[in-house]
């Protein structure tokens, strides 16, 4: 009586193709779609440093703006100057929470979440190390990017000015323009930032 023994299952990770959905097997190195030719991901051999750099500057003109007035008005030789913070907390106390709470979550806060879970994730890999917490950061990521809207504001605070200079004059503050940065920071960063370089380098990581 002869016995056979079971065969060896090996596990295989698949990329869903964002334009025709086919599932392309993760462990092969094209970066490209076998159907539609669309590509998966990136390989970039200094994606951590790009990805490090980045972030550490984006966080810092982060800061800078919610440290300098974003915006500021003359009116009648009267100069009036507010940062976001001082935007919200007035907000606040003319009775629209609600709307200083979406003020400040998305212009300040969820901003400064991604970024710092970026650094925080980025910076021991590049060391060589796994981050503590790697895979709770990177879902915390994952939820708080679409409601990072930092552009949504900036497209706002334009409109705004352009309509308040009918009756003062409106001057933008060195806020204005770190958040335009930071918004430009941003944007490349959701174009060079790979999941799969990330989780790559974690598994390659000492732990």
């Amino acid at each position: 009586m002869t016995s056979r023994s079971a065969p060896k299952q090996t596990l295989q990770t698949a990329t869903a193709c964002p334009e025709c959905d086919l599932l392309v097997d993760g462990t092969t190195n094209s970066g490209h779609c076998s159907r539609c030719g669309a590509r998966l991901y990136r390989q970039g051999r200094h994606s951590l440093d790009n990805t490090l750099a980045l972030a550490c500057s984006a966080l810092v003109l982060l800061i800078a703006a919610n440290a300098f007035p974003i915006v500021g008005l003359d009116i009648q030789g009267q100069r009036i100057e507010t940062t976001v913070i001082g935007a919200a907390v007035s907000l606040w106390r003319e009775e629209m929470g609600m709307v200083a709470i979406l003020v400040l979550l998305s212009t300040t806060v969820l901003p400064l979440i991604e970024l710092a879970g970026l650094v925080w994730m980025a910076l021991p890999l590049r060391l060589g190390k796994r981050p503590p917490g790697f895979s709770w950061v990177f879902r915390v990521l994952h939820m708080a990017h679409p409601w990072a809207m930092i552009e949504v504001f900036i497209m706002g605070l334009l409109v705004a000015l352009v309509k308040l200079t009918n009756v003062a004059d409106v001057f933008a503050g060195a806020a204005a323009w770190c958040f335009g940065c930071v918004m430009l920071l941003l944007a490349i960063l959701h174009t060079i930032v790979e999941p799969r370089d990330l989780w790559q380098a974690w598994e390659e990581a000492e732990q």
